[in-house]
């Protein structure tokens, strides 16, 4: 039975973007119900909205099979559990000036909208030990992806002296719980991709160490290929490479490879303030991503042009029957 605010939506959500929250929720539930599995991808800085209070349970109760995310998401959920009270939050950051945000920099406090990041506690707690495993798998010869070796720090207990919030409310100790696949295209540009980078061109660790971009695909092009029998379903949060990375992997498998039985995405809800534009991606109408071969002209499709941080938990509510 469906929970109070599941029902407040069903009562109150009617007409425009609200009556397409509730139509995307109730289609990602049927999917489930016929056996799809479902990829939701992650851009902008839902971590640090802290979207794992919610998303987390999401993972545990196996409505997600696979995640596609930015090294931001990816890092910033992991600095937010060992970092928590270091957070400073800035209401007013509409009327900062020039100096004001200089005076953050000085402070080692990284600007996210009107949440900031602090420098020693999170960035560098987290070099000190994700360089060790960076190091032990160079050292051996072996190679992993971003979040593999994320996977390894949290399930290592390195950071457990670190905690300051409850674990069930990070997503990635959740995924990694579950050794949940994941798809990080462009790690390189995240504040451990530019670590990573900086070790290399230092000449400690190797490049090679750290799987690429191409090798995400073909991890990916192998997972759809085998779970796409009952339908996968693409949930996005927000626009850029989280959601372009991923969702190309249809066409490629039908146009590049001729693999003609691969089924199109059975699902596509997009939840984006980027408005329809000339040449815009994140913008583009569902019915655009037809002409690709990325959707079939039956796919259910679904645009909620809002802000993400007040659009997914509700979806996610709805999905766990809160």
């Amino acid at each position: 039975m469906k929970g109070p605010i599941s029902q407040f939506i069903e009562k109150h959500y009617l007409h425009f973007n609200s009556a397409s929250l509730v139509d995307a929720a109730k289609e990602y539930e049927q999917q489930l119900a016929n056996g799809s599995k479902m990829l939701v991808s992650m851009a902008g800085a839902m971590s640090t909205a802290e979207i794992g209070k919610i998303f987390a349970e999401i993972i545990r109760q196996d409505k997600v099979q696979i995640i596609s995310c930015t090294g931001a998401n990816l890092e910033e959920d992991i600095m937010n559990l060992v970092a928590h009270s270091h957070y400073e939050r800035v209401p007013n950051y509409r009327d900062l000036t020039p100096e004001d945000e200089w005076a953050l920099l000085e402070r080692g406090l990284n600007r996210v909208t009107d949440t900031c990041i602090p420098e020693h506690e999170a960035f560098r707690r987290l070099q000190k030990h994700i360089y060790k495993i960076w190091k032990d798998a160079d050292d051996k010869g072996e190679r992993y992806f971003p979040h593999e070796f994320m996977y390894k720090m949290l399930l290592s207990g390195v950071l457990e002296e670190y905690y300051e919030i409850d674990l069930k409310d990070s997503w990635m100790y959740a995924a990694a719980e579950k050794n949940l696949p994941i798809i990080v295209p462009g790690w390189e540009d995240s504040t451990m991709g530019n670590i990573f980078a900086s070790y290399v061109i230092k000449g400690d660790l190797k490049a090679s160490t750290m799987k690429s971009g191409i090798e995400y695909m073909t991890f990916l092009a192998d997972w759809y290929s085998k779970n796409s029998q009952n339908g996968i379903g693409f949930f996005q949060i927000g626009g850029g490479i989280a959601g372009d990375f991923p969702i190309c992997v249809v066409p490629m498998l039908y146009q590049d490879m001729e693999m003609h039985d691969v089924p199109f995405w059975s699902y596509f809800c997009q939840i984006s303030d980027s408005t329809t534009s000339y040449g815009s991606y994140s913008g583009a109408v569902p019915n655009e991503k037809i002409t690709w071969g990325k959707l079939d002209i039956k796919t259910p499709k679904f645009i909620i042009e809002s802000d993400a941080t007040i659009v997914a938990p509700l979806i996610f509510a709805y999905l766990l029957d809160l």
